[in-house]
């Protein structure tokens, strides 16, 4: 569990709520339905017009990594990638048939499975960073989904205080409904800002880095894989590797 990103995200609500009771309004007047359906439902409605059903899905699939970010096992692939070299050196690559299966990890498997085929250095090292620049843009275009959510919603939520001034201008007869009126059409603009700046943003950014330290791995892990089937020693293998860990 992230706890700093958790501890954000809780900072983020009691911040607006605060405020608010600090600028002497009350927290009934942070609810509006009609703001939250215009402002909510219709990012979202801008959301699947523009984006594909895989990207939403694997968009829904990393949300969680946020507060559960993946395990880093980078300083312990390193450790394992040197155990392979080692590995091949006293029993050459097909030793390392038998660890293939081991792998729950399809990638580490693909590329294992790789060297023990025997496969050119530069050929393996252009197979696996194709599906590493592939599966970098998949995570991309899937932090983008927050990124452009970020976008819509503060014009969402202007649209839902213009048309909440509307609904204030047909009742100027009666000066009962003004101050609540006017006041229900600016939450729409809290809920458009706050959604924008407080949660889809942050959260882009967040999946983000994450995609780039998963790539960052991977790329680790070709470095490694190459480097054993061009023979290299192991206590070379580890030092140049040791360059990719923070």
């Amino acid at each position: 569990m992230n706890l700093v990103s958790l501890g954000g995200t809780i900072l983020a609500f009691v911040v607006i709520i605060v405020g608010t009771i600090l600028k002497g309004s009350s927290i009934d007047a942070l609810w509006n339905p009609a703001a939250f359906v215009i402002v909510f439902v219709g990012t979202a409605a801008a959301l699947l017009v523009q984006t594909s059903s895989e990207t939403l899905k694997r968009a829904m699939v990393m949300l969680p990594w946020v507060y559960r970010p993946p395990v880093d096992e980078a300083r312990e692939l390193v450790g394992r990638i040197v155990s392979w070299s080692e590995v091949s050196r006293r029993q050459g690559l097909l030793g390392l048939e038998g660890g293939i299966e081991r792998e729950t990890d399809p990638f580490v498997r693909k590329g294992l499975q790789l060297l023990v085929d025997g496969t050119e250095p530069d050929a393996m090292r252009s197979v696996l960073e194709v599906e590493v620049l592939t599966r970098e843009h998949s995570d991309l275009d899937a932090a983008k989904v927050f990124e452009n959510a970020g976008a819509y919603s503060p014009t969402m939520g202007i649209i839902g205080a213009v048309m909440g001034l509307m609904a204030v201008m047909q009742n100027l007869a009666d000066p009962s409904k003004l101050g609540h009126g006017i006041a229900a059409a600016f939450v729409a603009t809290i809920y458009g800002i706050g959604l924008a700046n407080l949660l889809m943003l942050p959260i882009a950014s967040r999946l983000k880095s994450i995609s780039r330290g998963r790539s960052q791995m991977r790329e680790m892990l070709v470095e490694g894989l190459v480097s054993i089937a061009q023979g290299d020693n192991p206590r070379h293998i580890e030092s140049k590797l040791q360059g990719y860990l923070p």
